[in-house]
């Protein structure tokens, strides 16, 4: 993988707006300015360039609906060749790597088993999740929205997900060998460990992330037979974010649950499922000492992102600083692997 060079002038318009939209959710900065410049996004691409040109001539730009003084002058100074000030700023404030290490392991990396579209939770559509993908130099990534138990975050019905599925092949379709999108979900662990889609569902689908969401603070004698349980579960692919903690930002704080960890890694390297090292900040899932479990048993990771939003694809390289501080080996990390060697790792 690779990071992006920074836009020079001249830059179109839109490509203006999409690398701020970016390098603003890279930074976790408010998601109501980014849905601000996403709608003027939207609102750019129904026009042409000639017109686009004219009203800012004309200074009537703040007339199409979606268009603030922000964006107004981002285009502005975009149509006259200009690099808009407001991209320059974001640059500086969040163009910089997210860390100091792991780097040599993300470039190793070739995908994603964990991200989000505006089918569920996310906040972009899947075609811009996709794109920002291939722009970070990815080579496939998994489709992984909720599942329907988590309501909280319009997790998919089985109806809507034969829709997204039908949608998946159109892009697959669209893309060519250019980039592989994996029809995948994040299904809910249910109290007795079953999974939360119907199995003829699951069987269509190119693998699998099982999470839990719900009671949380279950003592360990009830949360380690329902994880084992979903693990075993010849669906399951890959255990995602298993300790439920949030360590930082707006959520607030909440504890790991706790769990026999070498019951439920044993579990993990018996059939095959991958340990998740989840890269989004707020949740640092496992702690260290738990990869170093899972390390020294034998397991496999992933290194995923659990992206809402395009700019959060990049923040895999936290998870691989971590991986690389604790000794986790590249070709024990399935999103190393070319994407033939996932589907088939996937479907055992």
């Amino acid at each position: 993988m690779e990071q992006p060079t920074p836009p020079q002038a001249p830059i179109s318009p839109l490509d203006a707006l999409r690398r701020i939209c970016f390098l603003l959710e890279r930074g976790r900065e408010s998601s109501y300015r980014v849905d601000a410049f996403r709608k003027t996004i939207e609102a750019i691409t129904l026009i042409s360039d000639e017109e686009l040109q004219e009203r800012v001539e004309a200074g009537t730009l703040k007339q199409i609906k979606g268009i603030g003084d922000s964006s107004a002058a981002i285009i502005g100074q975009a149509v006259r060749g200009v690099l808009p000030a407001y991209l320059v700023s974001a640059e500086e404030k969040h163009g910089e790597p997210l860390t100091s290490g792991g780097a040599e392991l993300y470039a190793a990396l070739r995908g994603d088993l964990h991200a989000h579209s505006n089918w569920s939770d996310g906040g972009s559509p899947i075609e811009e999740m996709v794109l920002a993908a291939v722009e970070l130099g990815q080579e496939w990534m998994a489709l992984t929205d909720h599942s329907p138990r988590l309501t909280i975050a319009n997790g998919l019905s089985r109806e809507r997900l034969t829709d997204q599925l039908k949608r998946v092949e159109a892009i697959n379709a669209s893309l060519g060998d250019a980039f592989t999108l994996l029809k995948g979900i994040e299904v809910d662990i249910h109290l007795d460990g079953s999974l939360d889609q119907d199995e003829d569902m699951l069987e269509q689908l190119d693998v699998v992330t099982a999470s839990i969401h719900s009671k949380l603070r279950q003592p360990s004698f009830e949360m380690t037979p329902r994880m084992v349980t979903a693990v075993r579960n010849p669906r399951t692919n890959v255990l995602a974010h298993c300790t439920g903690q949030l360590v930082t930002g707006g959520r607030g704080k909440r504890p790991p649950s706790q769990f026999d960890a070498e019951k439920v890694f044993r579990a993990c390297l018996e059939n095959d499922v991958a340990v998740e090292i989840n890269s989004r900040p707020e949740r640092c899932d496992p702690p260290d000492e738990l990869i170093e479990l899972a390390r020294d048993l034998g397991c496999l990771f992933t290194i995923d992102s659990d992206a809402h939003a395009p700019g959060q694809l990049d923040m895999k390289s936290l998870g691989c600083e971590r991986a690389e501080r604790l000794g986790i080996a590249a070709e024990r990390i399935v999103t190393t692997w070319p994407v033939e060697d996932v589907r088939a790792w996937a479907k055992g």
